[in-house]
């Protein structure tokens, strides 16, 4: 299986995952009346949506370059991930909304908790195998938008695993009062996802810098080639899985055009070497 179609693959996966959570958490919210699982239904529902978001992303992102898009389809990616991380965040204010009410003015929970304890537990399971191999293949790939819907999935696993230890407690103990203030807890948990996800895929949708590490790794590397006399500036940004970067070096003003092109490949080569699925531009110019 190549990487294009292990990324849709994985994509793939996580819809159908998904759907068999959200219909399985549904009927256990609607039958026990409890507003921590309806939460977590809503929740899985936002993973569905982001599931859909994120196979159209990287199908369309793995398209090459073409008249209208020059430099590729990337950004798809990015634009899947933020959306993903306002997905989360509404989701999570929702839930606060909803719990906050059932916490003021009181509500009941049915006896019938066996079900929602089972759905919570499919769902951890599911979840936690889903997101794992999507984490693999996201950094296998370094899809952005599958690295979204893995962190997605994986709040998904915290948040089911608190609305299951509540739903226990509450079958001990009979304080109904539990379900909502876990069901916030959970929604924190959400939101704080939510904030990261969107912050990172917005940083690389407005062309923010690639990491500093990855700006030293290429200094070092110019470093290294003593022919090189210097460099005016290193630009670098990411477009879904690809970093775009930009140099400009200093030679000797005598040295031959081929000479020169020659460095430049090698430069290019090392750096693709260190830092993955990159694009290069260099600009070579003479010292003073």
């Amino acid at each position: 299986m190549n990487l294009e179609t292990e990324k849709k693959f994985a994509a793939g996966l996580s819809i159908t995952s998904n759907a068999i959570i959200i219909l399985l958490k549904v009927i256990a919210g609607i039958i026990s009346g409890s507003i921590s699982i309806i939460s977590e239904a809503i929740h899985s529902l936002s993973d569905f949506l982001a599931s859909v978001l994120t196979f159209f992303a990287v199908t369309r992102s793995s398209e090459p370059a073409d008249k209208e898009h020059p430099f590729g389809h990337g950004k798809y990616e990015d634009m899947s991930g933020f959306i993903e991380g306002g997905l989360i965040i509404f989701v999570g204010l929702y839930i606060i909304y909803e719990a906050s009410n059932k916490l003021i003015f009181g509500y009941e929970i049915k006896a019938e908790s066996n079900l929602g304890i089972f759905a919570m537990g499919f769902a951890i399971v599911a979840n936690f195998l889903v997101s794992r191999y999507l984490f693999h293949v996201a950094k296998k790939s370094d899809s952005v938008s599958l690295y979204a819907d893995a962190q997605h999935l994986s709040t998904d696993i915290y948040s089911s695993l608190g609305v299951l230890v509540g739903l226990i407690l509450i079958k001990i103990t009979g304080i109904t009062a539990l379900d909502p203030i876990i069901a916030i807890v959970v929604a924190v948990i959400i939101l704080k996802a939510g904030f990261s996800i969107s912050k990172d895929t917005l940083n690389n949708l407005l062309d923010g810098s690639i990491p500093n590490e990855d700006i030293q790794i290429i200094e070092n590397i110019i470093k290294e080639n003593e022919v090189i006399k210097g460099y005016k500036n290193i630009k670098g940004r990411k477009a879904g899985q690809c970093k775009e970067i930009e140099i400009t070096l200093l030679f000797n003003p005598d040295m031959k055009l081929h000479c020169c092109h020659s460095i430049c490949d090698q430069l290019e080569n090392e750096i693709k070497k260190s830092l993955g699925n990159v694009s290069i531009v260099i600009h070579a110019e003479p010292t003073l």
